[in-house]
């Protein structure tokens, strides 16, 4: 099993405005460290961060993405539009090459380490696989599971994907069987101000 980082960093962080007005959402800081390192960081657990090896996805102020990154991975600059989380695969598909796919969402918060090894070991490559949290008040599968910002999807779907607006959700886990894999390290999808501000209050109290 061959597998290729992507991290999703392109979102305009719409209800994080006005901190998102000239910061891009992964360059907020949570813990004195911004969540794009963060999501690089959990990547560089089983892979090597190059530009052969791992991508970025980039659309809002995507320049500051660019900076950021550095030599650390490939940059996609999607534009005139953000494609999605599925766009994105696709837009990266020849790059790809064929390669199954790591993807961690850039504004995932974790309260202690993922086993991002552990998420990626014995996994055949035939359906995708994804980390979960018990929440039964904002389910995304079978009433009792929220997805937590790390997924597996095999090589043969990213190259059915295609460079259009889209969610892996509507493409690919809604219409196949997945793997799910619990954690029980808390989760917070900082995509609104009160969550970045709780996933603040965590971190410093750690």
């Amino acid at each position: 099993m061959t597998v290729a980082g992507l991290v999703l960093a392109a979102g305009r962080g719409e209800r994080l405005r006005p901190l998102t007005d000239a910061t891009p959402k992964p360059l907020l800081e949570i813990g004195g460290r911004t969540m794009l390192d963060a999501a690089l960081d959990r990547i560089g657990q089983v892979l090597a961060l190059s530009p052969a090896d791992v991508a970025v996805n980039a659309h809002w102020l995507a320049d500051q993405i660019v900076s950021a990154v550095g030599e650390r991975a490939r940059v996609s600059v999607e534009q005139p539009e953000a494609l999605g989380t599925a766009g994105a695969v696709g837009q990266l598909k020849h790059w790809l090459a064929g390669r199954d796919v790591l993807i961690a969402n850039a504004d995932a918060w974790y309260d202690g380490s993922v086993d991002v090894a552990g998420f990626v070991k014995d996994w055949t490559g035939e359906r995708p696989r994804l980390l979960v949290v018990a929440d039964t008040e904002r389910p995304d599968f079978d009433g009792r599971w929220r997805f937590a910002g790390l997924s597996l999807l095999p090589g043969a779907t990213a190259q059915t994907l295609d460079p259009h607006p889209g969610g892996l959700y509507e493409l690919v886990w809604s219409k196949t069987a997945v793997e799910l894999v619990p954690t029980d390290v808390s989760f917070i999808d900082c995509g609104t101000a009160a969550d970045l501000a709780d996933a603040r209050a965590l971190a410093a109290n750690d």
